[in-house]
């Protein structure tokens, strides 16, 4: 089995010898992966949806996985109990989806890892993280085909205030795509200042918020230069 740029950058993240949790495991291949390369002990796959957990089980079965997984149909962690892991990865889901999955699951803050790879909303994930007491530990680039992703080691505990353009691309790293990446944030960020300023009645203090990102972005590419 081979996974995917995406899912071996959060793979690769994941403690070794750990008991993991993937929630929305979709088709399963991501625990699957790790128990066949013997990086985690066990894992419970859980997802929202009946279908993919039914095909999740099957490739378990296939790869004769089926004592070393459990299955939970259920929203996010909510049939998982805290003992039961060591880890839980949430892995192609909107960032508000994932804050949502973890305030219900205080317990997460709790000695476990989490290995959170958002799709959408990263500034509210950080500033939410960073609220309730979570720390972004570690952040890594993938591509994938014409995409960029990013893969965050987060842990209980305070995390160290965040400025409005780490808030969107994260902290300064040497990863080999953070060039890219910063690119990537800057233009979604310059779209979004386009749209605020070509509206009717402009918000300015949400121009101006925006300007204030667009700038830390030029000061990190220039860092990096």
């Amino acid at each position: 089995m081979e996974l995917t740029p995406r899912l071996k950058a959060v793979a690769s993240q994941v403690p070794e010898r750990a008991r993991l949790a993937d929630v929305g495991t979709d088709h399963g291949y991501l625990p699957v992966w790790l128990l066949l390369n013997g990086r985690i002990s066990k894992a419970v796959a859980s997802d929202l949806r009946e279908r993919p957990l039914d095909t999740a089980k099957e490739n378990a079965r296939s790869y004769g996985l089926t004592e070393r997984m459990d299955f939970r149909l259920c929203d996010g962690l909510s049939a998982i109990e805290p003992d039961e892991v060591d880890a839980v990865t949430i892995a192609g889901m909107g960032g508000e989806t994932i804050a949502a999955i973890l305030e219900a699951a205080p317990w997460t803050r709790e000695g476990k890892t989490l290995v959170l790879q958002p799709m959408t909303s990263f500034p509210e994930l950080r500033l939410w993280l960073q609220q309730h007491q979570y720390s972004i530990e570690r952040e890594t680039i993938a591509r994938e085909g014409d995409r960029l992703y990013t893969v965050w080691t987060v842990r209980g505990g305070e995390m160290p205030p965040l400025t409005p353009a780490e808030l969107w691309a994260g902290r300064q790293s040497d990863d080999p795509l953070r060039g890219e990446y910063l690119d990537y944030i800057l233009s979604k960020v310059t779209r979004a200042l386009e749209g605020h300023r070509a509206a009717q009645k402009p918000d300015e203090a949400a121009i101006a918020k925006l300007e204030e990102v667009a700038a830390g972005l030029r000061n990190m590419k220039e860092e990096l230069a």
